[in-house]
């Protein structure tokens, strides 16, 4: 008879090895699925809980055995270079990649993302976090990628999972104050990513851009020479393999709108940059695949008097020129858009008319998450209570509760991460529908409907081995 296993975390290596009994052999460093059938129902929800919130040991151990298994059921971590530098190459166009970044319910929630995309028939999508959002949703890399290969266990997936690190970002500030201390932590964090599966990463140097300056590839130095040297080092540390989809970023979001000269100044910078670090390594480094822009939004939209979000237009011509001259110019996928989930529906199919590559949404899934009829009204009431009492410190002058709640209600992910996982499950399961509804729409609007086979043929499965946590 098949024991019962509660959605908890499990309390430490026996115990773990209890409920995974008949269902998943180890022995040394080997991974065995017995028993796809009983992972999927129960042994799954264990392990994940686990990984995310159990201790040390047992966490580690939970996360390993995840990641082992799900290449295995057909879900594997896999980088989408070759997928874009196809489109670069035009076969295939109008068809932008929603990348996601998942704040709350991890786990419940990328099962609503595979529900969505199996529905559609679409293999390109991917899940992100960014360097700000591992700190205020308390999700590290390996905790992130864990939960998404868990719902794809759960979901059955079989197919590439994209995981990616947004936004490997530098600090402008931090930079200022000790520049090779903090391109050491944006290098440590792309490191953590990689050994986690994040086989695509987003570095992000946009910020240390002098606009200042008059000439345009001065203004770009810092961030083609050190989106360069953050490539290079991803190169060296890439599995045997796999070649990791690395984006660069030319605007910050929210800044000033990113024009072609800008592209062309920062590729004048970094294509000899790239090939400096080729002959110092002695072979030909790849360099990245897309091109991160701005082209009229900004992260969480601009919240207004009343905590609702303000319209934005974006400048689709310039990021439709953007895309275009990356490809032709420079054999890129093409242009990434962010911040633009708080956008109307309607708007999203003209990302894949423009031929964006790759589009990062996060606000409005949070906000079906934290507004819905279904979540609990006495939660929401202290989550409020909780960022009035402990994020006074962003409350500007003159800004009303409904703006500063807005603005800061991102920051609930992490102190209530817990509570949120173990919302009942009629309430869950009404949210992930909403949600659910939410992704197919998006989907359907970004033209990636239809594409497993394209991707099947594209991306295919690489074997890398994981060495298993020690156990004390």
């Amino acid at each position: 008879m098949s024991q019962t296993i509660t959605r908890a975390p499990l309390a430490d290596i026996d115990a773990i090895k209890s409920a995974i009994a008949g269902s998943i052999g180890v022995s040394g460093n080997e991974v065995e699925v017995l028993d796809a059938d009983r992972i999927r129902a129960s042994v799954i929800d264990a392990l994940v809980y686990t990984s995310s919130f159990g201790d040390d040991q047992p966490r580690d151990f939970a996360r390993w055995l995840i990641r082992a298994v799900a290449p295995q059921l057909g879900a594997f971590p896999a980088s989408i270079n070759e997928l874009y530098l196809a489109a670069g190459r035009g076969e295939y166009a109008n068809a932008t990649a929603p990348a996601i970044n998942i704040r709350a319910m991890a786990y419940d929630n990328a099962q609503a993302v595979f529900r969505a995309a199996r529905a559609n028939e679409n293999k390109i999508f991917l899940f992100e976090i960014a360097r700000s959002e591992i700190a205020y949703t308390w999700q590290r890399p390996a905790e992130y990628a864990a939960s998404v290969l868990a719902a794809a266990i759960k979901e059955n997936w079989r197919g590439p999972v994209f995981l990616q690190g947004d936004h490997v970002q530098a600090l402008r500030t931090a930079y200022g104050s000790d520049p090779d201390k903090e391109i050491g932590v944006v290098r440590n964090l792309t490191q953590e990513e990689i050994e986690a599966g994040f086989y695509n990463i987003d570095i992000d140097a946009s910020t240390l851009v002098d606009i200042d300056e008059p000439d345009l590839v001065v203004q770009q130095e810092k961030n083609y020479r050190h989106t360069a040297e953050l490539t290079a080092f991803i190169r060296s540390i890439e599995p045997a393999g796999i070649t990791v989809s690395v984006g660069g970023e030319i605007g910050e979001v929210g800044k000033h709108n990113s024009t072609v000269a800008d592209l062309d100044a920062f590729m004048t910078g970094f294509v000899p940059a790239m090939e400096r670090h080729s002959q110092a390594a002695g072979r030909a480094l790849t360099g990245i695949s897309k091109i991160s822009v701005q082209t009229g939004t900004r992260h969480g939209g601009l919240v207004l008097p009343d905590g609702s979000i303000a319209d934005v237009a974006v400048d689709f011509d310039t990021l439709a020129e953007l895309s275009k001259a990356a490809r032709d110019r420079y054999g890129l996928g093409g242009a990434v858009q962010h911040g633009a989930s708080t956008l109307p529906e309607a708007a999203f199919g003209r990302f894949a008319e423009a031929n964006a590559i790759e589009v990062h949404l996060a606000t409005a899934f949070q906000s079906i998450v934290l507004d819905s009829g279904h979540f609990p009204a006495d939660l929401r009431e202290r989550q409020n209570a909780w960022l009035v009492e402990n994020r006074v410190q962003e409350r500007k002058e003159g800004e009303t509760e409904q703006q500063f709640l807005a603005k800061t209600r991102k920051r609930v992910f992490g102190p209530f991460k817990r509570e949120q996982w173990d919302l009942p499950e009629a309430a869950r399961n009404q949210i992930m529908a909403e949600l659910e509804a939410t992704y197919s729409n998006i989907m359907q609007r970004l033209g990636v409907t239809g594409t497993s086979a394209l991707v099947d043929r594209i991306i295919a499965p690489v074997e890398v081995e994981i060495a298993p946590p020690p156990v004390g």
